[in-house]
């Protein structure tokens, strides 16, 4: 899940984090403001994992129910919380960060490697590759802590990590889940580039109805379809097209006609 902001507008995009899905979705919704009742709106009927970055709004999302557990269990992305060291690194080449983005680096290696691999066989690469890694790692950053200015970016930004371990390590713990959360920030780059080219959307309703194309085309690229030949083929034949069959025009069940309409 991944919101960004559009003038007074926010945009939130959510993705499958499944490797391999029949109906691969990446819905999209404008919000009038990025704050949590609308990530709470969009998410509360959500069960299971949430992939997202730090945005503050779902901190709420994964506080226990009525029920006493939570409904999402939260699974942050790695790309942001190596930010911070990043950052540090740019600007003083330290040693530490250094040796804390290789580590890292090491578990995007292995993500790189079982990469479109069965659920179970990404499972037992990370229970035997990630886990120990991420054990030193983590050694390693409160090792750390010890020899550098508590005041200083990089103590900032382990404490980050150190502060959702066990978060970020959630991932280890099935093969379905991701690392990163970078598969919504791909989906939703297109829009982040381009919002100077529509800054104004002229209402909340011509802001729904954008999140729906949003959500249409990169639906139907993540099922493999060029969104240009999709929305083309189904516009010229949505007028005759039964309702009853409406759900056979949908991306994962799309096919498109043989003989071009005239």
């Amino acid at each position: 899940m991944r919101p960004i902001l559009v003038k007074a507008r926010s945009a939130f995009c959510a993705r499958s984090a499944s490797v391999v899905t029949p109906a691969a979705t990446t819905p999209s919704a404008i919000r009038c403001a990025r704050c949590y009742r609308h990530a709470h709106a969009l998410l509360a009927p959500c069960r299971s994992y949430l992939h997202a970055d730090g945005y503050t709004g779902f901190g709420k999302l994964y506080q226990p129910g009525a029920q006493g557990h939570a409904t999402l269990l939260e699974v942050p992305c790695w790309a942001h919380a190596r930010r911070g060291i990043f950052d540090d690194y740019a600007g003083t080449k330290s040693a530490l960060a250094t040796a804390a983005l290789e580590k890292i680096g090491d578990l995007f290696t292995i993500e790189r490697e079982i990469n479109l691999q069965d659920p179970q066989i990404r499972l037992a690469a990370r229970q035997k590759r990630s886990v120990p890694l991420l054990a030193v790692l983590k050694a390693f950053m409160e090792a750390s802590l010890n020899w550098i200015s508590q005041k200083g970016d990089l103590a900032k930004a382990f404490r980050y990590c150190l502060k959702r371990w066990e978060a970020l390590t959630r991932y280890t713990l099935g093969g379905r889940l991701k690392m990163s959360n970078n598969a919504a920030e791909r989906a939703i780059r297109p829009l982040t580039l381009g919002r100077r080219n529509w800054t104004f959307l002229g209402s909340d309703t011509g802001g729904t109805r954008a999140a729906v194309f949003y959500t249409i085309i990169q639906t139907a690229k993540l099922n493999g379809i060029k969104s240009q030949a999709y929305l083309t083929d189904i516009i010229q034949r949505i007028a005759d097209h039964p309702a009853k069959d409406i759900d056979q025009l949908l991306p994962w069940k799309w096919v498109p006609l043989l003989i071009p309409r005239s």
